[in-house]
C-alpha cells in the first residue's frame, strides 16, 4: 500500500486509515458524520494525494488525447478543463478522468491505482506523435476543499489574484518558498455539465427545513509541489477551521458522493460498462467532435438504440442492520434485474441510500423492487437522483 505523504499530519488529528485499489487514504478523524455535515454547511479539507496523475507534454498532446477519450479536448484553451471517459473499441470504459488544459501540458486526474494501467492504455496508442506520458503524482500532491464555503477557505490564503470561476477552469501561482501551485475550479460532489437538471446549492432546503436537491457544491483542487506539501497543509487547515469547517475523509465524502448520484469508477462502474450506462452522457461525451477510440459503438447507441441497463438511485428500507454490499441483487417480479453498486446510511437525508444498475424494463423512477443480500430481502424504490427528502 502506498503510504500518504502527509501521514503525521493526518495522524496528529486523529485519523484511521484505511486502503483504496492499493493506495492509502484518511478512513476518517474519529467522526465521519461531522465531517460530512461540514460538507454540507460550511468546508471540508480533504487529502486527495492517493488519487491518480498523469501529465501529457509534447507539441502532439491535444490532438492525441483527443483521439483517446469521450470529450472535445481540442476546444480547451489555457486555463480551461473537461471530463471524459477513456473506452475501448467496444465502448466499454477504462477509466474516468478531469482533463486540465495548462500552458504546457494536459493534466490527468483520476481514481487511485490506474496510473500504470492508464498510462499503458495511452502508451499503446503513441506511434509517431509527439507525445510523452509522465506520472505526475510524485512530484505533486493534491489537497481538495469542497463545500459551499470553499471559496472563502481559498481567499482566506490570500494567495490567488483570482479564482477561476469555472468548473474545472485553472490559475497557476509561482511562489519563491512554495514552488508553482495549480488551484482549479472543481466541485467534487456535484455533477458538473449535465443536461439532467440545474443543479442546486448542497445546503438548499425545503421550505420546511429540511434539505432537498444537493448538488452543485462548490470546490477548489490546490495541485502542490510535494516538499511544500506540509507547509500548505496547514495553512488551509487553519482557513478550513476559520469558516467552521474541518478536516475530512474518504468516508464522509464517500457519502456526499452517493448521495448527489455521482457514479465513481471502481464501485459504481468498470470495465464491463458503456458510459452511457452510468449516466455520464451528458457531461463526458462530445457528439461533435470526430474520431476517437469506441466512437463508433457510443454514437450507433446514441443514434439509433438504447443501453439495456442503467445507474439508478434506491431507496432502501429504514430498517435495514446491515447495508448491501456491492453485486447484491435487485428483483423485480421474481426476476433479477440489477445489482448494487454503492450505499449508504445517510446521516444528513436520515435514510438508506443505494446506487445500482437497474435493466431498462424495471428501471422506472417510482418502481418498487426487492433487494435479496446474505441477511435475507427487503425492499426498495427507484427514485430521482440526487437524493432528495
Amino acid at each position: 500500500m502506498n503510504a500518504l505523504k502527509l501521514q503525521e499530519f493526518h495522524r496528529h488529528l486523529g485519523a484511521r486509515f484505511s486502503e483504496v485499489n492499493g493506495q492509502e487514504v484518511v478512513r476518517d478523524y474519529g467522526d465521519w458524520v461531522a465531517e460530512q455535515m461540514a460538507l454540507h454547511h460550511s468546508a471540508g479539507l480533504l487529502d486527495f494525494s492517493f488519487r491518480s496523475r498523469l501529465c501529457l507534454v509534447g507539441a502532439d498532446r491535444a490532438r492525441f488525447l483527443h483521439g483517446q477519450v469521450t470529450n472535445d479536448v481540442k476546444k480547451l484553451r489555457v486555463g480551461e478543463g473537461c471530463y471524459a471517459t477513456i473506452t475501448t473499441t467496444k465502448g466499454k470504459m477504462e477509466g474516468d478522468l478531469n482533463v486540465f488544459c495548462l500552458a504546457d501540458e494536459l493534466l490527468l486526474d483520476f481514481e487511485p491505482g490506474l496510473s500504470g494501467k492508464i498510462s499503458q492504455r495511452l502508451e499503446k496508442y503513441i506511434v509517431a506523435d509527439d507525445v510523452q506520458v509522465v506520472d505526475a503524482a510524485p512530484h505533486y500532491g493534491l489537497l481538495s476543499v469542497q463545500g459551499p464555503k470553499a471559496e472563502g477557505v481559498i481567499r482566506a490564503l490570500g494567495w490567488f489574484a483570482e479564482i477561476p470561476s469555472q468548473p474545472l477552469a485553472t490559475v497557476k501561482l509561482w511562489d519563491g518558498t512554495l514552488g508553482e501551485i495549480l488551484l482549479a475550479n472543481h466541485p467534487r460532489l456535484a455533477v458538473l455539465g449535465s443536461s439532467r437538471r440545474e443543479e442546486a446549492p448542497l445546503n438548499s432546503a425545503s421550505q420546511n427545513g429540511n434539505p432537498s436537491v444537493r448538488a452543485g457544491i462548490t470546490g477548489y483542487d490546490l495541485f502542490i509541489p510535494q516538499q511544500s506539501l506540509s507547509a500548505v497543509v496547514e495553512r488551509l487547515m487553519a482557513a478550513t477551521k476559520g469558516s467552521g469547517g474541518c478536516a475530512c475523509g474518504w468516508r464522509a465524502h464517500e457519502a456526499a458522493r452517493i448521495e448527489a448520484g455521482i457514479p465513481r469508477y471502481g464501485a459504481d462502474m468498470d470495465e464491463t460498462n458503456l458510459p452511457l450506462e452510468c449516466g455520464l452522457e451528458g457531461r463526458a461525451i462530445s457528439y461533435t467532435k470526430g474520431c476517437y477510440i469506441g466512437q463508433e459503438v457510443i454514437n450507433r447507441i446514441h443514434s439509433v438504440g438504447h443501453v439495456n441497463r442503467e445507474l439508478r438511485g434506491l431507496r432502501l428500507a429504514e430498517d435495514l442492520k446491515t447495508l448491501p454490499q456491492r453485486g447484491d441483487k435487485l428483483l423485480h417480479a421474481g426476476q433479477e434485474v440489477g445489482q448494487i453498486t454503492s450505499a449508504v446510511h445517510s446521516p444528513w437525508l436520515k435514510a438508506n441510500l443505494a446506487l445500482g444498475l437497474v435493466r431498462r424494463e424495471a428501471n422506472q423512477i417510482g418502481t418498487e423492487l426487492r433487494l435479496q443480500t446474505a441477511a435475507g430481502e427487503s425492499h426498495a424504490r427507484i427514485v430521482a437522483l440526487p437524493f432528495t427528502v
